[in-house]
């Protein structure tokens, strides 16, 4: 059984410890500075280091891409259980290097996870657009990161189409 299965059957590990652990993030050095039980609120440290920092002396935006991924999906998983849930698109904007340890900022807009419901219940389906930031020590936003997320019925298999 690989790590993320074995640590799901431990009740006492929370899900900031469960989410520090995942093998990604663990690797990256991640720190879970923040995270509510429901996923409605997360604040993710990514510390720069020799391994994520570029020859300039920012970090690599592949870090900043791996930390940023799975984090609306995670949530939306959470938050609606029993769907398939995965990242559809991710876009990041950098506005500043990251040139220092970086604070990923989620937080779960009651009033989108009302329409995502709504979506759910009459088309079954959705896929939500989440804009969050990453700031710097200095609290300054770094990257803007928009994220969709597809949201879909535990039975869904998309069609086999090439486009």
């Amino acid at each position: 059984m690989h790590i993320p299965g074995w640590i799901r059957l431990l009740p006492w590990v929370s899900p900031a410890r469960r989410l520090a652990w995942y093998p990604p993030f663990h690797a990256m050095s991640v720190q879970v500075r923040e995270l509510s039980d429901d996923w409605r609120h997360a604040r993710l440290l990514l510390p720069l280091n020799r391994f994520n920092r570029n020859p300039g002396g920012g970090m690599f935006g592949g870090s900043i891409a791996a930390l940023a991924d799975p984090v609306a999906a995670l949530a939306c998983n959470r938050v609606f259980p029993g769907h398939q849930v995965w990242t559809r698109s991710l876009r990041l904007d950098f506005r500043r290097e990251g040139r220092t340890d970086l604070e990923l900022r989620f937080d779960f807009d009651p009033r989108l996870e009302e329409a995502i419901r709504a979506e759910l219940a009459q088309r079954g389906r959705a896929t939500p657009d989440f804009r969050f930031g990453i700031y710097d020590r200095h609290d300054r936003l770094c990257v803007q990161v928009d994220n969709s997320v597809a949201i879909r019925p535990a039975d869904y298999r998309p069609a086999d189409r090439i486009e």
